[in-house]
């Protein structure tokens, strides 16, 4: 029987008694859809998948999305591989706050992280619940941000000469920068969640570069501010990796 634990942090759940390692009935991807929505993070321990195993816990999630600028592991199409070398000397792969690919028009619902490898010290994985952000917001600063639409860009990251543009080299990971980082997607940066209807906030400096109709005078102090605020420890669940754990 599936038991599900809340973690005592900002989100997070355990979830044990489901092998994801099959085709999952219906009611059981509706149970752990549900649990999700309610803890936004959900931890999957001892779980032997194959790549194909992933694919369909992928899909019956809700589908694959695009990865534009890492490669897939040999053979895939949807899978990529957060991978570090014990001598690597590049700066650390995705260190700072972020929202997964939100410069695209339409970004993923989730992430799925599989723990294969896992560093005998550090490599946790932070999350920061960005409904519980916008609930404790002073009203003076959520006044600032109310109707600001933010515009969304790889191009720090992703173009040529970005975080892990063309002079990013000695890595492990198969990161292939491009031009086209430069394109910028626009979204709410107040939303309602599609599924629960929940408000929360959406993006963070690390892929928002600015506000529609705003002068980067003004965005950048903004954005800079609301990056501390977002990411502060009492938003946080952090997740400690354990082998063959989703």
């Amino acid at each position: 029987m599936m038991q599900i634990e809340p973690t005592g942090q900002a989100c997070g759940a355990v979830v044990t008694g489901v092998d994801l390692a099959g085709p999952l009935a219906a009611e059981t991807v509706a149970a752990i859809r549900a649990a999700w929505l309610q803890h936004h993070v959900l931890a999957f321990p001892d779980q032997r998948l194959s790549d194909d195993d992933l694919d369909r816990f992928t899909l019956a999630m809700g589908g694959f999305g695009e990865d534009p600028f890492i490669a897939p592991i040999a053979g895939r199409q949807h899978i990529i591989a957060v991978a570090r070398a014990a001598d690597e000397t590049a700066p650390i792969f995705a260190e700072t706050w972020h929202t997964d690919w939100s410069f695209q028009a339409r970004p993923p619902a989730g992430t799925c992280l599989y723990g294969i490898t896992i560093p005998p010290i550090g490599g946790d994985t932070l999350f920061s619940n960005q409904h519980l952000a916008l609930d404790a917001m002073p009203g003076e600063l959520r006044a600032r941000i109310e109707g600001l639409t933010a515009i969304h860009s790889a191009q720090k990251a992703y173009a040529p000469e970005g975080f892990y543009g063309a002079g990013d080299k000695g890595r492990s990971m198969d990161i292939r920068p491009s031009e086209t980082a430069r394109a910028t997607q626009r979204h709410p940066f107040i939303r309602h969640h599609p599924e629960t209807g929940r408000e929360g906030l959406f993006g963070c400096l690390g892929y928002v570069i600015g506000f529609e109709g705003m002068a980067d005078e003004e965005a950048l102090p903004l954005l800079v501010e609301l990056y501390h605020w977002q990411g502060q420890e009492r938003f946080q669940y952090r997740h400690r990796w354990q082998p063959n754990m989703l």
